[in-house]
């Protein structure tokens, strides 16, 4: 084989499919695992990826990126650049990895799945590559903040993040063991490589790596720069997926599991990357606006390719594009406020320019946040930093376990969190969607309870203030501070200057 072209042997080694005689289909593939959704077999042995690789290619390739962004690693640990970068785009990136980096790992069990139980033998096979991606992505995003340690003890929740109850971290984990680690082999394909890593992660990191380069930090454009590659090929296994469940009359199906995994994809993505774009991004770096993003490449590139493969835009498509003016703002105002609970130091990004910005980006901000950031400013100034500071907890969401927040604008929008009561318990939801998730699959999502269900069941002892903290593991050296100690505060507002 050696000598042979690979046009030669390609199409043999990448599609070997058989029929079993020594076990049955149902034997070899447990519906637990992968689940055919009624589609024939040979339906699925049509299945053909976009992206053709052998393993040679692949282990040349994934040599040179390794290469490349571990030297980059090794020259940047000698100078000051990591010293010298904005505090808010060192929060965004202590977030990133807290929140991806064992994520990345447990996505190796999904890919891993696929590998095993996909329904064809080129899905298999592609299937490997993606979960030698996933290892390679869970390992290089935890050395890279480990070598940053002298730094911050922040960077130590890449890994530990996902092990703790922080509230993120729940959110986090609720949402992956969704996707991909209590999933089957074909609902993954369709929520995890082509929703989540087509739809969102590989065009987020196209936009972070690019960032990244713009504020100086060469390190994590290196890094996030070689792992969106591996994302764009891997990701490729959902709309071949989604094209057999399609052509065999399952698009109802296909388009259920995209509106679930669509809308809560947007939650944790609205949460991290609304923040990192509007408020912690240096404003003399920032390209576009949150929204704009979301306009530009998900909204109108991603949906119109959905939209090519004969599926529909999800039913709460109005709730989401209007959510994109006001959602992440009242997450970031909730983040900021309630910043001891999270582990990096979130950037208020309200210094007099930045409130500019936000106005040109989003017209009425100024009369709606902007009315929450005079107050708050008011009493930084005052010196009143208490008045800053939380002393309870906020209503969570029984599905995407996010902090429940309403709009500024009371008179345009729903204010009341959404409820259901299923076998006796009352659950509470930040939106239409989360319900309707929850209605769709109760037996799924009930019994799962939010930190302030824990509290209130008597599982966080002394139920303090104090007692919240220790039970997330939060502790003084990691608790998130504002990330300038307040100097967007002590500068000139509404034409007034500072005390």
């Amino acid at each position: 084989m050696p000598k042979l072209s690979r046009s030669d042997y390609y199409e043999l080694t990448r599609d070997m499919n058989w029929n079993l005689k020594y076990v049955s289909e149902e034997e070899a593939f447990p519906k637990a695992q992968s689940d055919d959704l009624g589609v024939p077999l040979k339906e699925w042995w049509t299945w053909d990826e976009p992206y053709k690789i052998t393993y040679v290619e692949y282990m040349h390739n994934q040599s040179e990126k390794d290469t490349a962004a571990y030297s980059v690693k090794a020259a940047i640990a000698r100078s000051r650049l990591f010293d010298d970068l904005d505090p808010g785009w060192k929060a965004a990136i202590i977030a990133h990895y807290g929140a991806i980096a064992v994520p990345e790992y447990l996505a190796s069990i999904a890919e891993a799945r696929m590998a095993r139980f996909g329904r064809a033998a080129a899905w298999r096979n592609m299937a490997t590559f993606g979960a030698l991606d996933e290892v390679r992505h869970g390992q290089i995003q935890l050395y890279f903040p480990y070598g940053l340690l002298d730094k911050s003890p922040q960077f130590d929740w890449a890994h530990k993040a996902l092990h703790t109850n922080e509230w993120g971290a729940i959110a986090a984990r609720s949402l992956f063991d969704d996707m991909f680690l209590a999933n089957d082999a074909v609902r993954t394909a369709i929520q995890l490589t082509f929703t989540f890593e087509t739809g969102f992660t590989n065009l987020q990191f196209l936009g972070m790596a690019a960032d990244a380069m713009k504020v100086g930090d060469v390190e994590f454009g290196a890094l996030i720069s070689s792992i969106q590659t591996d994302e764009s090929r891997h990701a490729q296994q959902g709309e071949p997926t989604l094209k057999v469940l399609v052509k065999a009359g399952k698009k109802e199906e296909a388009q259920r599991l995209v509106d679930v995994m669509f809308w809560r994809s947007w939650r944790i993505f609205a949460l991290l990357t609304g923040a990192s774009m509007d408020y912690y991004t240096p404003l003399e770096h920032r390209t576009m606006s949150f929204k704009e993003f979301m306009e530009e490449w998900i909204i109108r590139q991603f949906m119109d390719q959905f939209r090519d493969l004969g599926m529909e835009t999800p039913w709460y498509w109005d709730t989401l594009l209007d959510e994109l003016d006001w959602y992440h703002h009242a997450l970031h105002l909730g983040v900021w406020f309630w910043r001891p609970t999270v582990w990096w130091n979130p950037d208020a990004g309200v210094s007099p320019e930045e409130r500019e910005w936000l106005e040109t980006k989003y017209p009425g901000w100024n009369d709606t946040f902007g009315r929450y950031w005079d107050v708050i400013t008011d009493n930084a100034r005052k010196g009143a930093v208490e008045k800053t500071l939380p002393q309870t907890l906020p209503l969570i969401c029984n599905i995407c376990q996010i902090p429940i927040v309403t709009p500024a604008d009371p008179k345009k929008r729903h204010l009341e969190p959404y409820s259901v009561v299923y076998e006796g318990r009352k659950y509470h939801f930040c939106s239409e969607p989360c319900k309707w998730i929850f209605e769709t699959n109760p037996e799924r999502y009930a019994g799962h309870l939010t930190l302030v269900d824990r509290l209130l069941a008597g599982k966080i002892q002394p139920p303090t203030l104090e007692g919240i903290m220790a039970y997330m593991g939060m502790t003084p050296d990691v608790m998130g501070t504002d990330a300038t100690d307040f100097a967007w505060a002590r500068r000139e507002v509404k034409g007034m200057a500072a005390d």
